[in-house]
């Protein structure tokens, strides 16, 4: 029987990752099981401390044994840290070589949001892609340039790491490893008594747009808040640099390093968060919103739109805008 490990760091960190994981996983044994067969993993909840509080000490988690007793592990789970992965990163040395060990003895692991801040300094994601909540992107790449993160994706699966975007999100990244494990059949059941989303592997529609402003350059910064307060201009990357009193080569360049995007790649992330917001809050028609961010040609605005949040502007609206009952009374007299 293979060993299945939910990781318990040290910290405030994120208990429904931890009671989820074993929960839905329990139960993909227990589907196995009826099978006439054996249940695939033993699972095991595992740390450095003989119990770690949560939520304020509202809650507590004791897990079954320390990780220094485990000698091979067949898969590894690392929870959400939340927003507190630099203190989790501190207090958890032994677990983060654990982890590094234990890779190299052929364990998969999975982290789950924030999770993969410790697989990244675990050294484990070096020459991978990687994925974790979008509002932490930044410090990320800050933290670890050299990885190649990649916040659109829901699920990222290389190499026999496994990471996630973020908050229950990781409930998608379960339902794929069952799959991957137990077989579509098991992950089909479980999609059906969780009321999982199956097969959903893209973040982008969830992702608020607010500009990588941490960067320290001056020029860059003055471009993006140009961007931001003319959404309904056609910006080009010639205006930005001749504004700036800048040559266009050494204006992208110091663009990129700074932001990670090309200003035109920043300028259709702005342009498309202010329509998102518009598609949300109002009755606009397409053509409307399109016009108030600066696009004229329909085509270029659905297939920019499509490209970042992974919907057509029609798709997108009718999820996410609804009339309130107020509004709906007024239309009705």
């Amino acid at each position: 029987m293979k060993l299945l490990i939910i990781v318990v760091p040290n910290g405030e960190n994120n208990l429904s990752s931890i009671t989820g994981a074993y929960e839905i996983f329990t139960k993909a044994n227990s589907y196995w099981a009826g099978n006439d067969r054996a249940g695939l993993f033993t699972i095991q909840l595992a740390g450095i401390s003989e119990k770690v509080d949560f939520n304020g000490g509202l809650f507590s988690v004791k897990p079954h044994l320390h990780i220094s007793a485990i000698e091979k592990a067949d898969l590894i789970i690392l929870p959400s840290l939340n927003h507190h992965y630099n203190l989790a990163l501190q207090g958890n040395d032994l677990l983060i070589a654990w982890l590094e060990k234990q890779y190299k003895n052929g364990a998969e692991i999975a982290s789950i949001c924030t999770g993969a801040f410790m697989l990244a300094a675990a050294g484990l994601l070096n020459g991978k892609s990687c994925s974790t909540h979008w509002s932490v992107a930044e410090n990320f790449r800050a933290m670890f340039p050299h990885i190649n993160l990649q916040t659109d994706k829901l699920i990222t699966d290389e190499k026999g790491i496994y990471t996630n975007g973020g908050a229950y999100s990781f409930l998608n990244l379960m339902i794929y490893l069952i799959e991957k494990y137990y077989g579509r059949q098991t992950a089909i059941y479980c999609s059906k008594t969780f009321q999982i989303e199956m097969d959903r592997y893209a973040q982008s529609e969830f992702v608020i747009f607010t500009g990588q402003k941490k960067h320290g350059d001056e020029l860059v910064l003055q471009a993006q808040e140009y961007i931001e307060k003319n959404i309904d201009e056609k910006i080009t990357t010639e205006n930005l640099s001749s504004m700036l009193n800048v040559g266009r080569r050494n204006f992208d360049r110091r663009f990129i390093k700074a932001t990670g995007n090309t200003p035109i790649e920043y300028t259709q992330r702005v342009k498309i968060e202010a329509a998102k917001k518009s598609f949300e809050t109002n009755r606009k028609t397409i053509n409307e919103i399109m016009y108030e961010v600066g696009y004229t040609d329909v085509k270029a605005f659905r297939e920019v739109f499509r490209k970042i949040t992974g919907l057509s502007p029609m798709e997108y609206k009718g999820k996410y805008y609804k009339e309130s009952s107020t509004n709906k009374h007024h239309l009705g007299n």
